[in-house]
């Protein structure tokens, strides 16, 4: 199949795509900071350089795109149908550097919270990440 897009428009396409402050974390930094829990950006210097970080709580949480990360979700799980041998190869390699970043991060003694994107369509998400945030739950997987 072809691309719907010529090559100059699926460039600028992709040039949109941000790596940083999308709307998913954008949102769940607004719950933290309504909660009242602080937290800093982009962990530099930690494994995988998680979306926040809670030096103090010594938590590291990352927001995922389910389908950046191949959640398994529909949105997830959905296989591109041009260049698909590049994107399942580059959502393989995603998946393995965020599963090396969270090994490395447990292994220091940090919790790692992983937020997927269409957890947070969920009516109870809020409260269900300020209280993994807060060590009271497991996890904000449902």
């Amino acid at each position: 199949m072809t691309d719907v897009f010529s090559p100059e428009k699926r460039s600028a396409v992709m040039r949109r795509v941000k790596g940083r402050d999308t709307s998913p974390e954008l949102a769940v930094r607004r719950i933290l900071r309504a909660a009242g829990i602080g937290y800093r950006l982009g962990g530099m210097g930690l494994p995988g350089r998680p979306d926040v970080v809670m030096k103090g709580r010594k938590v590291a949480l990352f927001v995922h795109g389910c389908f950046w990360h191949g959640h398994d979700c529909a949105r997830g799980s959905r296989q591109p149908k041009t260049n698909a041998d590049y994107w399942i190869a580059k959502i393989d390699r995603n998946r393995a550097r965020a599963a090396a970043a969270v090994t490395a991060l447990e292994a220091s003694g940090w919790r790692v919270v992983v937020v997927w994107e269409c957890e947070m369509k969920q009516p109870d998400f809020a409260a269900r990440l300020i209280a993994t945030v807060r060590g009271q739950a497991a996890s904000v997987a449902a």
